[in-house]
């Protein structure tokens, strides 16, 4: 599983590999100066704050850093790939993919490689259509951990036991119902029993 610290250390590294402080690396990437100080990498509470995956984006296109030159950062150079599943939405809905879990099962998939990110049961799901935009567009993957623990603020991909698949933001749980806030305005937001879920997951990453 991706962590708080390797996230904030992989930005440290970039901005050194180019000799730049935190501060200037911002700056390249459009973004307010202070955007990777220190100071924004806690709450007041000390919650951890997590870069957002729009500003890390932004900071790889303008240093022309692909996204496995920046897991390879994540992980120190020492983590390593591997192959895993990838798997496309309309595909997710259909049954023999995942067990009831939610680990993909069966090996009738396409894969790709990635950094190891902890989690043998991790995979990539292809998204399709328009339904998460502006925060996921059609053809971009997210890397999904069904062992990860979820929180409310995660954005998750969750199958019901009607075939149905959602990425969408984790607003509340309870031990009955599950809310979901939609990624995009032109979608309602969703509240499901949670005896309708066959399984919930918590995305790692997105390459967009």
């Amino acid at each position: 599983m991706l962590s708080h610290a390797q996230i904030w250390r992989a930005l440290d590294r970039l901005a050194e590999r180019l000799d730049l402080s935190p501060s200037a690396l911002a700056r390249r990437a459009g973004l307010d100066a202070t955007t990777f100080n220190r100071s924004k990498r806690e709450a007041a509470d000390g919650r951890p704050r997590w870069p957002s995956t729009e500003s890390i984006a932004k900071v790889l296109a303008a240093t022309g850093t692909s996204l496995d030159d920046f897991m390879g950062l994540v992980n120190g150079g020492t983590g390593g790939r591997r192959a895993i599943p990838l798997i496309g939405f309309a595909q997710a809905g259909e049954g023999g993919y995942f067990d009831d879990a939610g680990f993909p099962v069966g090996g009738a998939w396409d894969e790709i490689a990635f950094p190891n990110v902890g989690d043998e049961h991790a995979y990539a799901l292809e998204i399709s259509g328009d339904s998460m935009l502006p925060l996921y567009r059609d053809g971009d993957v997210v890397v999904v951990s069904p062992a990860a623990p979820i929180r409310r603020g995660d954005r998750v991909v969750v199958k019901t036991r009607e075939g149905e698949v959602l990425a969408k933001e984790l607003k509340r749980q309870t031990n009955r119902t599950v809310e979901l806030r939609s990624l995009n305005p032109d979608h309602p937001d969703r509240l499901l029993q949670e005896a309708d879920i066959a399984w919930i997951a918590r995305v790692l990453w997105a390459s967009q």
